[in-house]
């Protein structure tokens, strides 16, 4: 018999996000960020949940050409561009579309103008309007906005885009976070060109600042129903599409005054019954997690009882007279959010999504 550890992906709840989304921002174009096997999900698995996307947004070109061969015709959209000729050429051969960040890659174009091309990409421009990652600065933008709208009237390209990631908009005070979202906002439209369109619009962007979206929004951690903040993924209507499992394997009894794990760190403070749980964190679950981090099993929460081991973790039962071996511990999903774990682990839940290991078995739920 395998052990009980599983992770189950929902393909439906992330249409449900989009659907969320786009009522959310009436006539914008939402194109749902799946870079990072998307964020843990696995891009293959939850590919029927982005049917009702109008985009896609990957960074790696093997994603891609595995959407391609899934099926999808819509644009595909490289976030950090192409890196090489070969990465030029697949991009054109996918009939991808790319962002542009530096002045090389936009000298990069020029170069694959001259060539016979079966495909035309539209390019997005990026600004460094704060984040201060990939970007040209807004004193450089001008220049840049100039050069490639000359270039794509020349060669007939579409109009390009124009790009920024918001670096603020999921802080959790309001007050510092508008300024900040309303300041990239004007620095875009004062430089975009009439006929261009806009990316501006990450998951916090879209949730807390829907008015400053622009025309096409990158929604990550939102889709895949989790909350880039200050909210509940809840709050904002959204649900989770993965859920991690496992179940009791072993029970103990303790009593007062004993100790549990490695380090002794958890003491009973009564006579109680601690559930020993077929996951750890060669399982991807974090090691770090302390004491009272949230479980749910037998419709009630328990708590991480002791520090994580390799492939268990110990809860504490003693308010729970019903669990016993067998019973299933949601570690997050529809009753934990991975959020609220991630909280109590003094990280996200982007990181938790992604670092699910390569020896968890994934199911995907298959709608009638």
């Amino acid at each position: 018999m395998p052990r009980p550890i599983r992770a189950v992906v929902d393909p439906a709840a992330i249409s449900a996000n989009i659907i969320k989304i786009k009522q959310l921002l009436k006539g914008v174009a939402v194109m749902p960020v799946v870079k990072a096997n998307a964020y843990g999900h696995g891009l293959g698995r939850v590919f029927p949940g982005f049917q009702n996307a109008d985009a896609l947004a990957i960074l790696e070109i093997e994603g891609a050409a595995m959407l391609r061969a899934s099926g999808w015709t819509k644009p595909i959209v490289l976030l950090e561009g192409c890196f090489d000729d070969a990465d030029l050429n697949r991009a054109i051969e996918l009939q991808c579309d790319w962002v542009v960040h530096n002045i090389d890659q936009l000298h990069d174009l020029e170069k694959l103008a001259s060539k016979p091309l079966g495909y035309k990409p539209r390019i997005y421009l990026k600004l460094n309007t704060g984040m201060n990652r990939l970007g040209f600065q807004p004193t450089d933008g001008a220049a840049a906005i100039a050069w490639l709208d000359q270039f794509a009237t020349r060669n007939a390209w579409s109009s390009p885009v124009l790009m920024t990631h918001f670096a603020n908009a999921d802080e959790a005070e309001p007050r510092d976070r508008r300024p900040l979202a309303e300041a990239q906002h004007q620095q875009l439209t004062q430089l975009k060109p009439a006929h261009w369109q806009s990316s501006l619009a990450n998951s916090a962007g879209i949730l807390n600042f829907p008015e400053l979206a622009g025309d096409i929004v990158r929604p990550g951690i939102a889709i895949y129903g989790a909350s880039p903040g200050p909210h509940t993924a809840a709050s904002y209507g959204l649900k989770p599409a993965m859920t991690l499992s496992s179940e009791i394997i072993a029970i103990q009894s303790v009593k007062k005054g004993e100790r549990v794990g490695y380090g002794s760190r958890w003491q009973a403070t009564e006579d109680g019954r601690i559930g020993v749980v077929a996951c750890g964190y060669a399982d991807g679950y974090p090691r770090h997690a302390p004491d009272g981090t949230p479980v749910w099993i037998e419709g009630r929460i328990a708590s991480v009882a002791g520090r994580v081991s390799m492939d268990m973790m110990t809860i504490d039962l003693s308010n729970i007279p019903e669990a016993k071996v067998g019973s299933t511990v949601e570690l997050w999903g529809d009753n934990v959010p991975v959020d609220l774990v991630a909280d109590h682990c003094g990280t996200i839940g982007y990181e938790l999504l992604c670092a699910i290991a390569p020896r968890v078995p994934f199911h995907t739920v298959v709608q009638p």
